[in-house]
Formats: structure tokens, sequence, C-alpha cells
């Protein structure tokens, strides 16, 4: 079977716009009525509450970004929350923020030009990076209260894109990003859903001066040093450091030590 490679091939915007209403809803529906101090594991140190009001402040970040068409970075990611007194309530003021989203969104140019800290200068990035937040940050909050998640192929492999191509500009909040290097290794993640994007590989080049995704061609033949196969959901939450690649869901070949080098620096 011939192997195809993406990168920076986003889904239609308004598949975003859909999607972040969509599971900001299921954020809130999972939170609404556990216990605001329960732990969530796949974030150390944060309970729900913490969680719930990460969700809903970042959500409201990217609005003012998005309202204003920011062309510099911003001084400051204050914003007015209008953030309840008690926890329990933090569901609710999630799920509040839903309609504005929905509007800031649908009113906005996604071909408008606008400052980014990832890959793409335009507004689409933010509505296509909320969405990816939202979603593992669902997944963290089904974990914490110990229901199985499911996440959709197509939106799994997209995040699994989107991580990927943003992923070298990411050394603002995480820095040990900066610090991956390499000799020259190739590293592929293959998505192994039937139907559902079966035999697309990601492929990032580790260099000496650091790492960037790569697209070849489907002649192009050359070996890549270590791979890891799965289907889209898991490696969208292998990458975002929820499941390691020793999990049995994975088939990995090659060397070891390139993974090991990988997800010790991409953490964050």
């Amino acid at each position: 079977m011939a192997v195809t490679s993406r990168a920076g091939h986003p889904l239609p915007y308004d598949t975003y716009r859909e999607a972040v209403a969509r599971e900001t809803l299921r954020f809130t529906e999972v939170v609404e009525g556990a216990d605001p101090a329960r732990a969530v594991p796949s974030c150390p140190g944060w309970n729900l509450a913490d969680l719930s009001r990460h969700v809903g402040a970042l959500q409201r970040w990217f609005c003012t970004l998005l309202t204003g068409l920011v062309q510099e970075p911003p001084r400051s990611r204050d914003v007015e929350l209008g953030l309840p007194e008690h926890p329990r309530d933090y569901p609710d003021w999630v799920a509040a923020g839903v309609p504005v989203v929905a509007a800031v969104l649908r009113d906005t140019d996604p071909d408008a030009p606008m400052w980014v800290w990832g890959e793409d200068p335009h507004a689409r990035f933010w509505a296509r990076r909320m969405l990816f937040e939202t979603l593992v940050h669902r997944v963290d909050a089904e974990r914490a209260v110990g229901l199985v998640s499911d996440i959709d192929p197509a939106l799994a492999a997209d995040g699994v894109d989107e991580f990927l191509v943003n992923l070298p500009h990411a050394g603002l909040f995480a820095p040990a990003v900066t610090k991956l290097r390499g000799a020259g290794e190739l590293l592929a993640f293959r998505c192994a859903d039937v139907g559902g994007g079966a035999g697309e590989e990601w492929l990032v080049r580790l260099e000496p001066d650091g790492f960037r995704p790569v697209v070849r061609a489907v002649e192009e033949s050359e070996p890549v040093t270590a791979a890891v196969r799965g289907q889209a959901a898991n490696l969208l939450l292998l990458l975002y450091g929820r499941r390691s690649y020793q999990d049995s869901a994975f088939e990995v070949s090659g060397q070891t030590a390139v993974l090991d080098n990988w997800f010790t620096h991409t953490a964050f």
C-alpha cells in the first residue's frame, strides 16, 4: 500500500467551528456534577476545577485575539473572565461561553492575517488550535472521572498534523522543544485506522540545529530511523503525553532511543 505524508493541510474551517462547540459541551457534560476537587491524573497538580478554569479562560483569550485580529504578540493574557465564585459553577460558566465562541468564529474571516505562535499566520490557526486544546482536555476530564473516551478518527488525524506542524514553534511555552536535536534521523508516526486515514504518515526530521516536519513523495523510499504505528486517536494522545509508545496500542519499529529523545523534549 502506498504511504502518503501530509503537513499543514487542515480541515475546512466550518469543521473546526462546529467541533469546538461540540467538544466544549461534551467537556461540560463530563465535569457537571463531578467533584471540582477531583484530581486530573493526566494534568499533574490540577483538579477538575483547575481544568475547567483553564478551558474556559483559554477560549475567552482566543476569542479576544480573534476579535481584534491582533498583529503582534500580546503583552498579557489577562481577559475579563467573569469567573463564578464557587468552582461547582465552573461547568455552567464554560458552557455559557459556547455561543460567544461560536459567534466570534462565525464572524471571523479564516483567511484574515494575524499573529499566531505557530505555522499558519491566519485567523484559522486559532480555530484549529482551540479545537484540539478543548478535545484533549475533554479526554483529560473523562479519564479523571473514569469514563472511556472516543475521538473521531478524522479529527484525531488532523490533530496529529496540527501538533507536528506547530511543535517547532512551541518553544515560547515549552522550552525543552528548543533543545530537541538529532543527526538526520527520520521519525514516522503512522495511522492504522481502517477507513479513517489508514496509510497516512507524518514524518519528522531531527537535525543538529533542530527538527522539522517533512513531506515526501510516494515514490521516495528513504528508510525511517524509528516509527510508531497506531490508531489516529491513540497517536494524538501519544503526542500530547497522554499515552506511552510502549503501550500495546502501538507497533514500534527502529531505534527506540530516537523515540525517547523525542518524547523527553516534547512533553508539555
